[in-house]
């Protein structure tokens, strides 16, 4: 039996492990990155595992997202992660080179290889058929010190792509019709791979745009193939020698197949707060706007900028539509000031923000009240964009240009004759803001200098024999980590401070909860489906652990967040029927037996009410998670074990 591509990746870089779906498997990391928001926190726990060098074949440290400095505290984050990572072995990417993971994509992601990052959206990568996944900082600490990074062994869904895109309908309509057709839950455990004539029709950018926003399918990654498409952009970019060739085997076989024809394809959008709640613009044509905003790692390639350049070629802004425009890169921002498509952007009145995450963050750019945004992004939940009650979709480049101009949302295809957008053979190669790090013989010398916002790292504490608590706050289905720990500017700064970013968390669903927390010592949370869905934020975890939460109890759980939960000490228990989710009021005082012995060794426990109900709940971890939560987490577990 043949293997698919992702199988291939995962032969190459197994460590330990079967691969059969559902079971633990161990990978060989070649590449990890962070980006600031994520990234202080990753390195401080570099730090604490006493690795002097960097373990791993590239590790690049980014600047992209904390960069509004409106205060010290961002500054000095950043000197922190340029200084530890020149001692340490890891490359330095400034503030204004470019988001993650399109400088990622143009300088250093190679085919066949395997990239975790601090970021969900890492599985851009997967645009070269690059194995890219997202991962909390811990786990991005251990595989740069050398260790394993451990996953489910994924499901395969394959996507058949057939025909060619119509004019003025683009990529991001591709992944929009997939989570329209499977949902923000359509991907969890599984990477998705696409295959079929329609993938030669895609440029590495629209690859790159799909795989990007695999991380709302709740998927592990997505892969396209490595092929003369991916040959051509490694050339252009002056690495032709990075490029492997790699496909599906003929006789492969997946556990889902879907076919999606392109030339049957129409403009889309996300409405608000999900991005699966896809219709057609067709069907919203018409609706006033008020802000536009195109870029964010989904949508700032050299490609999308040129297509929305010659959108807004000698044409103006609607007076009441505010548009702003992030360039992915240096790279890119260079190249449009040199053929004079920044000169036709600025001129049609777009607002010109720096190569970085910006809005799509919540850092600036945000709507009015109750404003209507149309972003190019990948994420639309609510609050996200900064303001609680704005309506935010996610269009196409091609969507957001058309209606800026017009002032309502409006199809793209309207625009007229199609447009002939070509991708430089060659792209301008400028790595002056990448900074190399120290070598071995001189790292010795580098002082690593910490600001005053650094805090130290929470630390998990074992499990109590019985677990007397309370139920501290019961939260619905599809809760992300921007409810749990939400961003944006007033919060990001203190990414490095929890003791402060506590203030904030779960604030979105209950602005009580950090001080009932505090007073209360912590307690136990419930939540719905698909709980910790979004970004890969490792202070979902961290935050609830300083302010006492002892385990999370919920119908299911998204990947990352599960994962960070282990990692942080916080036990996290299914309900065994899910309607027993209704049984439980906040408040109320709860009780488990034997609650060290479960999580060390049992697969079921119960939940004991003081209304009288005993709850079946299950505990699905490995011998692996067990043992880290038995010693209160992976700090504790590294240690306790060399």
């Amino acid at each position: 039996m043949g293997l698919t591509i992702a199988q291939k990746i995962i032969k190459n870089h197994l460590i330990s492990g079967e691969m059969k779906a559902g079971s633990e498997i161990a990978l060989r990391i070649d590449q990890t990155l962070t980006q600031d928001a994520t990234g202080t926190m990753a390195y401080l726990q570099f730090e604490a595992m006493g690795t002097e060098r960097v373990k791993t074949e590239l590790s690049v440290a980014y600047i992209d997202h904390n960069t509004l400095q409106a205060g010290f505290e961002n500054a000095d984050d950043h000197r922190y992660i340029q200084t530890v990572t020149k001692k340490h072995g890891i490359r330095f990417s400034r503030p204004g080179n470019g988001i993650c993971h399109q400088v990622h994509l143009e300088r250093f992601g190679v085919p066949g290889k395997t990239l975790i990052g601090s970021d969900s959206h890492t599985p851009t990568a997967g645009g070269i058929g690059m194995l890219g996944m997202g991962a909390g900082g811990l786990d991005v600490a251990v595989a740069m010190g050398g260790g394993a990074y451990y996953i489910t062994m994924p499901k395969i869904i394959k996507i058949n792509l057939t025909g060619v895109l119509p004019p003025y309908v683009g990529a991001k309509d591709i992944i929009l019709e997939v989570l329209r057709m499977l949902g923000v839950k359509g991907g969890v455990g599984s990477v998705v791979e696409y295959c079929g004539e329609g993938v030669k029709t895609l440029s590495v950018p629209q690859r790159a745009t799909i795989t990007n926003m695999g991380a709302e399918l709740g998927a592990t990654s997505s892969l396209f193939p490595s092929d003369e498409v991916t040959r051509a952009f490694l050339r252009a970019e002056e690495r032709e020698a990075d490029f492997t060739p790699l496909a599906p085997d003929d006789d492969a076989v997946y556990d889902a197949e879907y076919t999606i024809d392109l030339s049957s394809l129409e403009p889309l959008a996300a409405c608000p707060h999900s991005p699966d709640n896809v219709k057609p613009v067709a069907e919203l044509e018409g609706m006033k706007i008020d802000q536009v905003c195109i870029g964010s790692c989904t949508n700032s390639s050299m490609l999308d900028m040129l297509t929305v350049a010659a959108m807004l070629k000698g044409k103006t802004v609607h007076p009441d539509v505010s548009l702003s425009i992030s360039p992915g890169s240096k790279q890119v921002y260079t190249m449009l000031a040199e053929c004079g498509a920044l000169a036709d952007l600025i001129a049609a009145g777009a607002r010109i923000l720096e190569c970085a995450c910006g809005p799509c963050i919540g850092m600036g750019f945000s709507p009015k009240s109750a404003g209507i945004s149309l972003r190019t992004f990948n994420r639309n939940f609510e609050a996200r964009s900064g303001t609680a009650d704005a309506g935010v979709y996610l269009v196409s480049p091609e969507t957001a240009a058309a209606s800026a101009i017009a002032g309502v949302m409006t199809d793209p295809r309207k625009s007229g004759d199609a447009l002939d957008i070509k991708i430089p053979e060659h792209f301008k190669i400028n790595d002056n803001l990448i900074e190399m790090p120290a070598s071995p013989e001189d790292a010795g010398a580098v002082t690593v200098e910490r600001g005053p916002n650094i805090k130290p790292i929470p630390v998990g504490k074992a499990p109590e024999a019985d677990l007397e608590t309370t139920l501290i706050l019961k939260v619905g289905d599809n809760i992300t980590t921007d409810h749990i720990m939400p961003a944006g500017t007033k919060i990001l700064p203190y990414r490095s401070n929890v003791p402060k970013l506590s203030e904030f968390c779960f604030t979105v669903c209950d602005k009580e909860f950090p001080e009932r927390a505090k007073k209360m010592g912590g307690g136990i949370i419930v939540g719905g489906s698909n709980y910790g869905q979004g970004s890969s934020r490792e202070h979902a975890a961290l935050v609830p652990l300083y302010l006492g939460i002892k385990a999370v109890v919920a119908k299911s759980f998204a990947r990352i967040h599960v994962a960070n939960l282990i990692n942080f000490g916080i036990v996290p228990m299914t309900f065994e029927n899910p309607e027993d989710y209704d049984k439980l009021k906040e408040g109320a005082k709860l009780t488990i037996k034997g609650f060290a012995d479960a999580v060390a060794g049992a697969d079921k426990l119960y939940l004991e009410c003081e209304c009288g109900c005993k709850i079946p709940l299950k505990l699905d971890l490995t011998a692996r998670q067990r043992a880290i939560l038995s010693a209160g987490g992976m700090l504790n577990f590294t240690k306790n074990n060399g």
